[in-house]
């Protein structure tokens, strides 16, 4: 992994999670979610032979929610908090012939979900602790690769982080470079 042209590189790569079981309070729902996801590549000090880290600078995706009786549910947008200071995520190289290689991606974000004629405010939530997604891989930028989440990923509201409110069981993705 040891090619420093890549470093400071910006990878722009698509997302789509068709058939994401999620919970909102107590409704389960399955969505599909679409977008996109932006990493930076920096040194990773820690192992600067076999892997870089993978800084997040832009994360957006978003589904629609279903409706009764085919009316708009409204959406769901999942966007990064902020810019990834410390840059947790981690691409390795875990065989050199046939190259292989695993994308360990952590992130933290905000879940908006809007719902028309709710007759109030979106709710907002957060994660409680950082999603994390496994790639296995073949070759960087991934072309349609799955990733899988490590475990489900609980919500809360900032204003009560003890109360859950939402969780994604599974994050089913296909990630492609663009």
């Amino acid at each position: 992994m040891r090619d420093y042209q890549l470093i400071g590189a910006e990878i722009p790569c698509s997302r789509l999670a068709i058939n994401t079981p999620l919970r909102i309070k107590d409704a389960l729902v399955s969505v599909d979610f679409r977008g996109g996801i932006k990493h930076r590549i920096d040194v990773n000090p820690e192992d600067p032979i076999n892997s870089v880290r993978m800084r997040t600078v832009g994360h957006r995706v978003t589904a629609e929610l279903p409706g009764e009786d085919g009316t708009d549910g409204g959406t769901i947008t999942i966007e990064q908090n902020d810019v990834d200071v410390d840059a947790p995520s981690i691409l390795r190289q875990t065989q050199t012939f046939p190259p292989r290689y695993e994308f360990r991606e952590v992130s933290t974000f905000t879940m908006t979900i809007d719902r028309p004629g709710n007759g109030g405010e979106p709710l907002v939530l957060t994660t409680k602790e950082p999603m994390v997604l496994i790639g296995q891989l073949t070759q960087y930028p991934p072309r349609g690769d799955l990733y899988t989440l490590e475990k489900p990923v609980e919500l809360v509201d900032l204003e009560d982080p003890d109360k859950v409110l939402a969780v994604i069981q599974k994050f089913p993705v296909k990630v492609g470079g663009l």
